[in-house]
C-alpha cells in the first residue's frame, strides 16, 4: 500500500507525502526534490507497526507516572 507524491507550487517548497505499508500517511516540506526522496525512503525504511489502543494507554500511563515522579523529586505540588 506504499505510495508517495512530491509536488511544488511556484514560490513554495516541495510538498512530500508518503503512505507506508500500514496505510499511515506522512507529510513534510523540503527545499529540494532530493530531500523529499531521501525523506520518503527514510519513512519506508523505518516504519513500524502501529500501536494498539492498549499499548497507547500504557505509554500514556507511564508518561504521567514519570511526570509525577519528576514533580515529587523537584518538590512541586503533587498531582493527584
Amino acid at each position: 500500500m506504499r505510495d508517495y507524491s512530491v509536488t511544488k507550487k511556484s514560490g513554495e517548497w516541495y510538498n512530500a507525502k508518503a503512505t507506508d505499508s500500514f496505510g499511515i500517511d506522512h507529510q513534510n516540506y523540503y527545499e529540494t526534490e532530493q530531500e523529499c526522496v531521501d525523506w520518503i525512503y527514510y519513512i519506508w525504511e523505518s516504519e513500524k507497526k502501529p500501536l494498539t489502543k492498549e499499548q497507547e494507554s500504557m505509554l500514556l500511563y507511564r508518561a504521567i507516572q514519570d511526570c509525577k515522579a519528576i514533580d515529587q523529586k523537584k518538590l512541586i505540588t503533587a498531582i493527584l
